[in-house]
Parts: C-alpha cells; sequence; structure tokens
C-alpha cells in the first residue's frame, strides 16, 4: 500500500531562478536555502511519485484540474529562461485513481490534454508554480513519475476533500509520494509590491505560518474570505488541498523559511506524516462548521436581507413572485430608491442585479424583483438552483441619490460608490468591495462595465450606499 511521506508548501518565484533573477535571486537567499532543503530531504526519501497542486495550470471555477497526457512539458521561456526546461512523465495510474476517487466524492475535475487544451484555448504545458519547485528537486534527485493538479474555485471544504482523495488513492498503489502545495503568500506587503500595499498582507503571512506551524486545520479552512482576498495571496487553496491529504493522521509541521523582500511572502514548510489518528479526521466538523456559520448569519438578518432571501427561495421553488409579507418595516413600503442584491455562495460572488434608480413603486418590491434577478438571470451565472439555496448568503445595498462630481480626488473608495457614464453608456461599481482598494481601480473597473474606453470623455458620479448584510 503506498502513503505519503510528507508534504511541502514552497513558493514559485521565477526570479529565484538563477537563468532568470540573474543576480536579483540574492535577495531571497533564505527561500533558496529552504527549497534546496526541501530537495535534500526529497531525495533522501526517494518517492516513485510527486504530486504538485499550483495555482497557474489552467483554473476553473467549478473544477480542479489534472494533466491526463502521458508526457509533461514546459520551460520558462516567458520569463526570459528558454533553456530551464522539463519533460516529466505522469503517473497515468496514481493519476486516474485521484479521479476515481474525486468522482466518489463528488468532485469534478477537468482532465487536461492537448484536445482538450484546445478547445478551451488554455495551456495543457507545465506552469512555473510547477516548474520552479521542479528546479531545485532535479538537482537532487529526478527518479520520479508526476502528478500535475491546479486547484479550482471550489468550497474550501470540497478542497480539502479533493486532498482525502489523493490520500485513498494513494493507498491504492506499491509506491511512497511526496505532496507538494505551489504557492507564495501575501502579494501586498509593502508598496514596492506588484499588486501594491494593503496591511492585511503582512497579517495573513504571520497567520497561516503560526497556523500551520501548529497544525491548525480547522483555523485555516475557516479564515475570512475578506481577509485573504485583502491579502492577495496565491497558496491558500493549495494549502486546503495539501491538508486535505494529510487527514486522520498525526503531523509535524515546520516553517524551514519566510521572507518578503520584493513585497511578495515567500514561505516554506515542510509536514512530516506520522502515524494515523482518527482524531485528526475533519472533513465532517470543517462542513459542520461552514453550515453552522450559515445558520448564524441567517438568524442575525435585517428585514432587507431576509426578505431578499425569502424572495429568491420563493421563486426558485414555485417558479412565481412571492406576495409581499405583511410585518415589514413602513420605511421599506413608503420610500423608493435603487437597489443591488449580492448573492455570495462559499465565498464566492453567484449573483448580482442591481438598479440606479428605483423602477418599483418601493423598497421592498425593488428588492424582489433584484433579488430574482441575480439569482435567475445575472448573465455570469447559471441560474441559481434548489440545492444551493441554503448555501446562499445574502446582501443588499440601498443607493442613495447619486451626485455630480468633476475629479478623482471627491471619491473615497470605501464610502462611495461610482457612476460612469458617456453617451448611451453607463456603468456602475459599489463602495468597499473587495479587492477594490483605490479609487482608480474603481473607476477602471466601472469604465470596463461600461464599455468605456480610458481616453473617452466621460461624466463622473458619486453615491453612498445604506449596506445590509
Amino acid at each position: 500500500m503506498g502513503r505519503i511521506q510528507a508534504a511541502y508548501l514552497v513558493p514559485h518565484p521565477p526570479i529565484i531562478l538563477k537563468e532568470v533573477g540573474k543576480g536579483e535571486e540574492k535577495k531571497i537567499q533564505k527561500t533558496i536555502d529552504g527549497m534546496k532543503e526541501v530537495a535534500q530531504e526529497i531525495k533522501e526519501k526517494k518517492p516513485g511519485t510527486i504530486i504538485i497542486i499550483t495555482p497557474h495550470g489552467p483554473l476553473f471555477r467549478d473544477a480542479v484540474a489534472i494533466s491526463v497526457t502521458p508526457e509533461m512539458e514546459g520551460d520558462m521561456g516567458k520569463f526570459g529562461a528558454k533553456t530551464v526546461r522539463f519533460i516529466k512523465e505522469n503517473h497515468l495510474e496514481l493519476t486516474n485513481k485521484i479521479l476515481q476517487f474525486a468522482k466518489a466524492r463528488d468532485i469534478f475535475c477537468a482532465q487536461i490534454n492537448k484536445d482538450f487544451a484546445w478547445e478551451y484555448n488554455i495551456s495543457s504545458d507545465l506552469d512555473h508554480g510547477v516548474m520552479v519547485p521542479l528546479y531545485f528537486i532535479d538537482q537532487e534527485y529526478i527518479h520520479y513519475k508526476l502528478v500535475h493538479i491546479t486547484y479550482g474555485l471550489l468550497p474550501r471544504e470540497d478542497l480539502y476533500k479533493f486532498g482525502k482523495a489523493i490520500q485513498e488513492a494513494v493507498e491504492g498503489i506499491e509506491e511512497d509520494v511526496i505532496v507538494i502545495a505551489s504557492g507564495d503568500l501575501s502579494h501586498k506587503l509593502s508598496v514596492e509590491a506588484p499588486a501594491g500595499y494593503h496591511p492585511s498582507g503582512k497579517l495573513f503571512d504571520t497567520e497561516i505560518l503560526k497556523l500551520l506551524e501548529v497544525g491548525a486545520v480547522e483555523e485555516i479552512l475557516s479564515m475570512e474570505s475578506c481577509f485573504t482576498e485583502e491579502a492577495g495571496e496565491c497558496a491558500l487553496r493549495s494549502i486546503d488541498i495539501m491538508l486535505g491529504t494529510c487527514d486522520g493522521f498525526n503531523i509535524t509541521p515546520k516553517v524551514l523559511s519566510y521572507e518578503g523582500p520584493f513585497g511578495v511572502g515567500y514561505g516554506v514548510v515542510r509536514i512530516t506524516i506520522g502515524d494515523i489518528n482518527r482524531d485528526r479526521q475533519y472533513m465532517e466538523q470543517l462542513y459542520h462548521n461552514r453550515d453552522k456559520k450559515i445558520r448564524q448569519t441567517r438568524k442575525h438578518e435585517d428585514p432587507h436581507v431576509k426578505l431578499a432571501r425569502s424572495a429568491l427561495e420563493y421563486y426558485v421553488e414555485h417558479q412565481r413572485v412571492m406576495n409581499l409579507p405583511q410585518d415589514l418595516p413602513q420605511e421599506m413600503l413608503q420610500e423608493k430608491a435603487g437597489v443591488f442584491v449580492s448573492l455570495k455562495k462559499h465565498g464566492e460572488l453567484r449573483g448580482c442585479i442591481g438598479t440606479i434608480e428605483p423602477t418599483t413603486g418601493h423598497i421592498a418590491d425593488e428588492i424582489i424583483r433584484n433579488a430574482i434577478q441575480a439569482g435567475a438571470n445575472d448573465p455570469r451565472f447559471y441560474p441559481v438552483e434548489e440545492e444551493e439555496l441554503k448555501e446562499i448568503i445574502y446582501s443588499v445595498d440601498v443607493l442613495k441619490a447619486p451626485e455630480r462630481i468633476n475629479t478623482l480626488d471627491e471619491l473615497d473608495v470605501k464610502k462611495y460608490g461610482v457612476i460612469v457614464s458617456s453617451g448611451r453608456k453607463s456603468g456602475l461599481l459599489l463602495p468597499n468591495l473587495e479587492n477594490v482598494d483605490t479609487v482608480e481601480e474603481q473607476v477602471r473597473i466601472a469604465l470596463q462595465k461600461a464599455g468605456i474606453q480610458a481616453n473617452e470623455g466621460y461624466n463622473l458620479q458619486r453615491f453612498e450606499v445604506e449596506r445590509h448584510k
């Protein structure tokens, strides 16, 4: 029976390769030393297969991507080092077992080969999230097959469950395996960072490394999505899968190195996997925690949010619009306003539709109309299905009257939403949105939504909202 010998979190900055960095790699010597330590340990363990989970392969909202080509290849040409090239044999037996166990656990997997890649206009080559770790490993050890996995934008509990499927698949082969979670930590540690600065960046890096070092699975899986998104990381979903591969075993984690000289956090972590420990089986508890959080949120819904949820649930279940409830506050029945209703499922947007100005007789009707539209007719998503209703969290923004402004200096991304318009084209962006940290970004997105070029002449309006969550 095969087993997972150890798991590692490693970063993937291309600049760490001397062929790319051309001397700049010396600024992250701690990370180089950490990567070399990982490579040396892998040489000593002599695994038959290395499984790498990456953020930078084919990424899907509803599926994990797994390469099913017999041979995988790639090079670092896009980073100016085309001579750094890799050709790896896929462990197809293990890959197929992972697909089998994932299907049994209701995790959808996209099987990536050249035909699939051509049809969906994606690459089937090895990505830098895989090649950077392999660069160091191959200097010490090359006698392994590879399994290439790109995480999907699934609920994090489902990613953990997919990790458990990997564990079960490994137990069905006759060799030992190493699991590598590839991912950088916060990309927003300083003003020099490519993604800009956010104070949550350093907080996230400190917290995730502290939790990893004590093996705090539940706490890691319950980190708030707004916090992790503000930090601008790409490692967390890789970590979720990695932790799932360790489910039911004692683990001994250790942070081997951490630094962030380019404004991006690079952490190297080893997890040694020990004996079976049924007290460390977390899957059922993770789903219980998620359901409990949803129940607590709904317990504290105000009338605006409760009406939005009731409207969509009734529509999905009965295919008609509900009658107005009898116990609504009078201001919802007497006042008119534009309203936006937003739906989220497991922290990810599931629909958002709104009106800049009132289109119905009062706020209550506006909420009912837009809640149904957000769930059934947002063109970015398929309609909400009945089995999803129990997992959706709602928010309602009641818009105040917009006012004309002349410069971006009159905006505040946290306080004001923005409306841009040019002729018949217009676009709106609400205030205080996750991952929108600057006025310039707020206006850019609004222009994009409106189909207005940045060099066109356009008008600006700002507005405040009354947000109900």
